[in-house]
């Protein structure tokens, strides 16, 4: 099944123990010629190293939107909530009910914002080359196998049939999730993220001034500056 908007839902359990290199992946990606992503990664450590959530959206066949930060709870140790809201007016990754990302539909300025139909896939994958520690922290086999357990999937959405572009009616208010309220934040919420900001975050691409350095040199995509 294919989804144009919604709102999903999955609990999950990360691998124990030494998981550096390891991935866990919770995201919707579509189907079609054009790549488009929303992504939980979770990026495994050494032991008593903190695992790293990464957040990233994929847009017209462009990612590099990458948004990490440290969990306040070890995500080993017991499940917990990870939902994605995807709307025409922005994107949410929530931790249990937190927000921690928004990405805005800025598509009015000309930045991209996901336009094709969806699938939901899970994955638990080898990312040595680059997952941690920028891939100098490769997998211990020895602590292999490396197990992560997800539970109570949920997902209320917009089915869009046609893989290459979402169905106009997914957008529609007949949706509670393309409802008024869900257009932005609500005050406890952003209250919430910026509490995640202060206290959480690790890296955020509109602020790595080694990719985009100031002018005149590039500067940061076009909604990094809204």
């Amino acid at each position: 099944m294919t989804y144009g908007s919604g709102f999903f839902h999955m609990r999950i359990k990360v691998p124990g123990s030494d998981s550096a290199g390891v991935v866990t992946a919770y995201y919707l990606t579509t189907l079609g010629k054009l790549h488009e992503e929303m992504d939980f990664e979770f990026l495994g450590n050494r032991i008593g190293k903190p695992y790293i959530l990464q957040t990233n959206v994929f847009a017209n066949g462009v990612g590099n939107r990458e948004h990490k930060i440290h969990l306040w709870f070890d995500p080993t140790i017991d499940f917990h909530d990870y939902k994605i809201l995807w709307n025409a007016h922005q994107i949410v990754f929530y931790v249990d009910n937190i927000p921690i990302r928004v990405y805005k539909n800025n598509t009015n300025i000309g930045a991209s914002y996901p336009s094709n139909a969806m699938q939901i896939q899970i994955s638990l994958w080898n990312g040595e080359d680059w997952a941690t520690e920028g891939g100098k922290a490769k997998i211990n086999w020895n602590y292999a196998p490396f197990k992560a357990y997800f539970q109570g999937f949920d997902v209320s959405g917009c089915p869009s049939l046609n893989p290459n572009l979402v169905d106009p009616k997914c957008f529609n208010g007949n949706f509670w999730w393309n409802n008024q309220n869900y257009w932005q934040l609500n005050p406890q919420e952003e209250k919430q993220l910026e509490n995640i900001k202060k206290n959480y975050v690790i890296y955020d691409y509109c602020t790595d001034r080694k990719r985009y350095p100031t002018p005149p040199h590039p500067t940061p995509p076009i909604e990094c500056l809204h």
